[in-house]
C-alpha cells in the first residue's frame, strides 16, 4: 500500500511542527504541498530528509511554491506546466520509483482567480486551460497518475456549505466548474467522490468567521486519477485533525491509498 497526500500548507516555515508532525505520525508515502510561499534555498530541507524524504521544489518567494515529498526515489522532475510562459510557481511534476514499479505525481496549485472581472480570473481560465492539455499529454503514457493538488474549484453543489449562496462565486463559478470537469473528462477520476459518490466534506475553511467550528468550508482539493490509478486504489481521506490545530493552515491534507 502506498499512500499519497496533497496539502496546501499555506506557507510551510510557519506551519513546520504542523508538518514534521504529519509525516511523523502519518508516515505518508508521498507529500504535494502547495502554498509554500519560500524559495528553494529557504525551504526547510534538512528538517524533512532527516525524516526520510526526498524533495523536489518549484519556489517563490512570499507567494505560492510547490513540492513533493517521497519516501522513494524521484526522477523526471519538470517544473512549472510546458507550453506555459507562467512567472508563478504552481506546478511541479516528478515520477515516483517504486521497487516494481513507477507512478507519476504532479503538485498543482491552480491561481484562486480573485474576482470575477479581473485579469487574475483570466489566468485561472488559462491555467487550466494549459493543465487539461498537459493533463491529456500524460494520459497518453498511460502511467499510474495522480494530479493531486489545490485546484481552488469545488466541482459540485454537495462540495460547498451554501450552494446557492454561492453559486456564481470564486471558487464555484459555473466557467470554473466546466474547465474542472474537462479535465476529469479526459479520463481522470476525482479520488474522494469516487470512493464518497454521496457524502458532503470540504478541505478548506476561511479563518474568518468561526467557519471551521460551523463547518462552512469547501472541497476545493483533490487528487485526480488516471484509470490504472483508480482500479488500484483502496481508500481516499480528508484529515480534517489537521485544521483542528493551533494555527493551522486553512486546508486540510487529503489523502489516497493505493493498493
Amino acid at each position: 500500500m502506498i499512500s499519497i497526500v496533497t496539502w496546501n500548507v499555506n506557507s510551510v516555515r510557519p506551519r513546520l511542527q504542523h508538518l514534521l508532525n504529519f509525516l511523523r505520525e502519518q508516515k505518508p508515502d508521498v507529500v504535494l504541498l502547495q502554498e509554500t510561499k519560500v524559495e528553494n534555498d529557504k525551504f526547510p530541507t534538512m528538517e524533512i530528509e532527516e525524516l526520510g524524504y526526498n524533495i523536489a521544489l518549484n519556489g517563490q518567494k512570499t507567494y505560492n511554491g510547490v513540492a513533493i515529498l517521497s519516501r522513494f526515489v524521484l526522477e523526471d522532475v519538470q517544473n512549472n506546466l510546458p507550453n506555459f510562459a507562467d512567472e508563478q510557481a504552481r506546478y511541479i511534476e516528478a515520477v515516483v520509483c517504486l521497487k516494481n514499479s513507477a507512478l507519476r505525481v504532479a503538485s498543482v496549485y491552480v491561481p484562486n482567480g480573485q474576482d470575477l472581472a479581473s485579469d487574475k480570473f483570466q489566468y485561472k481560465m488559462e491555467f487550466l486551460d494549459k493543465l487539461r492539455a498537459h493533463a491529456n499529454n500524460l494520459l497518453e503514457l498511460d502511467e499510474i497518475l495522480v494530479l493531486g493538488g489545490d485546484y481552488n474549484v469545488a466541482p459540485e453543489a454537495g462540495d460547498v456549505f451554501d450552494p446557492q449562496g454561492l453559486a456564481g462565486n470564486i471558487c464555484f463559478h459555473p466557467r470554473e466548474r466546466e474547465k474542472l470537469r474537462s479535465i476529469l473528462y479526459l479520463g481522470l477520476y476525482d479520488a474522494w467522490r469516487a470512493k464518497h459518490p454521496h457524502q458532503h466534506a470540504y478541505s478548506w475553511w476561511d479563518y474568518r468567521g468561526n467557519s471551521f467550528a460551523q463547518d462552512k468550508g469547501l472541497r476545493i482539493d483533490h487528487l485526480l486519477l488516471s484509470a490504472k490509478a483508480l482500479d488500484v486504489m483502496h481508500d481516499c481521506e480528508i484529515i480534517r485533525t489537521e485544521r483542528e490545530r493551533d494555527t493551522p493552515s486553512d486546508h486540510a491534507p487529503v489523502t489516497v491509498w493505493l493498493e
